[in-house]
Formats: structure tokens, sequence, C-alpha cells
């Protein structure tokens, strides 16, 4: 199985054990839609069963295959990542469904989001001024139109003018459309990627079999 990379945001609790188990799951869905056998994790945890929203984002070669999630907690977190596990990789409209031969390339990355917060601004450019790089999500809404970004999303949108403009494009309007009933949200999350925990725990185990045998030299 892939390592896992965690990277944490003050908005949530998890612990890293607990970011790897959610990982674990979401990759379990997938594996067993695709008929492969997949780790038992125990779904009785309290937390797991608490409210949450979560999005789920696949990526092959670091480029994006599948990205679905929940802007606000309507269920209990287990669920919410199951559901958003299998519809990134088999309905995210933007691509063909996930195949057998693509999981073990596949690479997932789970983001948990915090409540959202209504922006209060009179034009665009007090909006703009309000957003924080690399660490508010943005929901933008006008009408039926609705779109967001996850704060990953700054990666490659570094500055709050592209941001924002990419956002209405995504929500189906003009780059240049600005209307004074536009409404913003920000969010953050913690994030959760596939790459590095059992890169560290096999580091951590070393460690301790160093200080053991350190340990043992002193009193030789």
């Amino acid at each position: 199985m892939p390592e896992t990379e965690i990277s944490h945001n003050a908005s949530n609790n998890l612990t890293e054990h607990e970011g790897a188990i959610l990982l674990t799951i979401a990759r379990g869905v997938i594996a067993n839609a695709l008929g492969k056998q997949s780790p038992i994790v125990d779904e009785t945890q309290p937390w797991l069963h608490e409210p949450g929203a979560s999005f789920v984002t696949l990526t092959i070669n670091q480029r994006l295959r599948g990205c679905i999630g929940s802007l606000q907690a309507h269920r209990p977190l287990l669920l919410d990542v199951k559901a958003n596990a299998y519809a990134a990789a088999f309905r995210d409209p933007r691509f063909s469904p996930l195949t057998f031969t693509e999981l073990d390339a596949t690479k997932i990355e789970i983001s948990l989001l915090s409540a959202q917060q209504p922006l209060q601004f009179k034009n665009e450019n007090e909006a703009l001024a309000q957003l924080r790089p690399m660490i508010d999500g943005v929901i933008f809404e006008y009408g039926h139109y609705r779109s967001t970004f996850l704060p990953q999303v700054w990666e490659q949108l570094t500055n709050a003018e592209t941001f924002m403009s990419q956002l209405k494009q995504k929500a189906g309007l003009a780059p240049e459309f600005w209307h004074d009933d536009v409404k913003l949200y920000r969010y953050s999350v913690t994030k959760f990627k596939e790459k590095d925990v059992q890169h560290k725990t096999e580091t951590n185990s070393e460690k301790t079999v160093i200080k053991k045998t350190s340990a043992e030299s002193l009193l030789s």
C-alpha cells in the first residue's frame, strides 16, 4: 500500500494515526469495488461516527484523476469518506471510471473541511483583500452558480485575482463577472496524503533500536 504524508490544520484535531485510518478506508472502498482485497479496519471507533465533511482527491503521476467532496458535515465522517472515495474513483464526470490497472499508481488525498465562514465585502476588491493564499478554501455563490477550490489550489493559482477568476469560471461564469449578490465563504482543511507515514513509522522504529543498542553498550 502507498505510504502516507500528513499535514495538519488547527481547525481539526485528528492525529496522524487517525488520518492513516481514513486513507486506508478510502483505498479499501475503491479496491473492493475493483475486486481487490483490502485491509480490515475497525470502523466502530467513535470519532468515525461524528459528523464530518471531506473531499477525496485522486492523482496519478501528480495529475488529477478524480475529486469529489462535501462542503458541509451532513453525515458521519466514515460514510462521507466512503461515499466520496467511491465517487472520486468512479463518478467524477470529468474522467472515465478508475480501472484495476490504475489502482496501484493512484495516490489518495483526504481533506477534512472546517465550518464555513461567510465573508463581508462591498465589492470584489474588498473580497480579494480578505482571501488568505495557501490557507483559505473558498466557496463562490451567485444564484444557482456555485463552485469551490480547496486551499491546495493556491499552489497553482498563487494570487487572489487569478484564484477568483478561475473560481468564477469553474462556476460557469465569465472570469470578469461580478455582482452585488455574489456570496463568498471560506474554510480551512486538514489534509492527509498518501506518501510518508510508513516511512516515518519505519524511521521511528530504527531510532528506537539505535537508542536501545546505545543504552546496552553503556551497560556492557
